[in-house]
């Protein structure tokens, strides 16, 4: 690669949490006008469309790849659709691996096909190819990222693929990614976590003296004092299952629901609930990220947490040697 900057495309960018975290100049590609308006305030290079409008063509200077695409067909909180027609996804992306078009509307939910997109920016009508591709996606997304994986081998590329665990990459929040990593120009790996995984009732300075603490919620929310959140996330509703973590504990996974969260204090009076910057914070977003437009909580959960976005950043970018080494 060249050691000037790489320039990236962004795709299904939403407020611009890959960005954020990789520091890779270039252009996001977001069609939902709420995030826009955030990534605009943020000064964050944007074209408020639909990735499906657009190729890699229309930005020749992109030489790195990022995308999340949308999850609410696989994610166990959504319709479920993407899950049902796995074995649907895996053989489409063969099927565009050997040069095939794929029809969305083989998919009950054309939501599903948007996993795809990655892949047709990736090996479609476009010689040159990335020097660099980071894909991040809800954990039951893993087998996709796994059929991408011998796609782009086929094409070149050393890919590596896996479940990341948030916590160990200095978001203070229990998030599983599915991610997968690639580049062209040697081998890649996935990056190392520098914190320790978060196990219930284990110590934040307990376990592996080679890592960091992981970040609990009073790590990054100090003004706040001690506090208990109350969550319904996984409970059906039934009031006798909501979780809680306390302060001293990294948030639950950030959601759409976020502003939902109840917080009480030490003697169980009510608190006031998490204020945008708050819940950008426990996302892993500074603290003055410029929330903009509507259902911001919405915009919260569906971005990519910044730290994790460097980490793979770097395990794509950074000079080949340091990976091989």
């Amino acid at each position: 690669m060249s050691t000037s900057t790489p320039r990236a495309i962004h795709l299904f960018a939403g407020v611009g949490g890959l960005e954020a975290g990789t520091g890779l100049p270039g252009v996001g590609i977001e069609w939902d006008a709420n995030a826009v308006a955030t990534r605009r305030a943020a000064g964050l290079p944007t074209v408020h469309g639909d990735v499906r409008k657009h190729g890699p063509r229309d930005f020749p200077d992109a030489t790195v790849l990022t995308a999340g695409p949308p999850c609410q067909t696989f994610t166990i909180a959504g319709s479920g659709a993407g899950r049902t027609e796995l074995d649907r996804v895996i053989h489409a992306v063969k099927r565009m691996g050997a040069g095939d078009h794929i029809d969305p509307s083989m998919f009950s939910d054309e939501r599903t096909a948007l996993v795809l997109e990655p892949l047709r920016w990736a090996i479609g009508d476009y010689e040159a190819g990335f020097n660099a591709i980071v894909l991040e996606q809800v954990p039951q997304v893993l087998p996709v990222w796994q059929a991408y994986a011998e796609v782009l081998r086929d094409h070149g590329y050393s890919v590596a693929t896996g479940i990341l665990r948030c916590e160990q990459f200095d978001v203070p929040q229990t998030r599983r990614r599915a991610v997968l990593v690639a580049r062209l120009d040697g081998p890649v790996r996935l990056p190392e976590p520098s914190r320790r995984p978060y196990r219930r009732g284990i110590p934040q300075d307990a376990g592996d003296g080679r890592l960091e603490p992981w970040l609990s919620m009073g790590d990054v929310l100090p003004e706040r004092g001690e506090f208990t959140v109350i969550s319904n996330y996984g409970t059906g509703g039934d009031p006798r299952n909501r979780g809680r973590r306390t302060s001293s504990e990294p948030a639950f996974t950030v959601t759409g629901k976020i502003s939902r969260l109840r917080l009480i204090d030490p003697d169980g009076r009510e608190l006031d609930r998490l204020t945008p910057s708050e819940a950008g914070r426990l996302q892993g977003f500074p603290a003055d990220w410029p929330w903009s437009g509507n259902d911001i909580p919405q915009q919260q959960g569906n971005a990519c947490p910044p730290p994790l976005a460097a980490a793979l950043a770097h395990a794509a970018t950074a000079p080949a040697a340091a990976i091989a080494a």
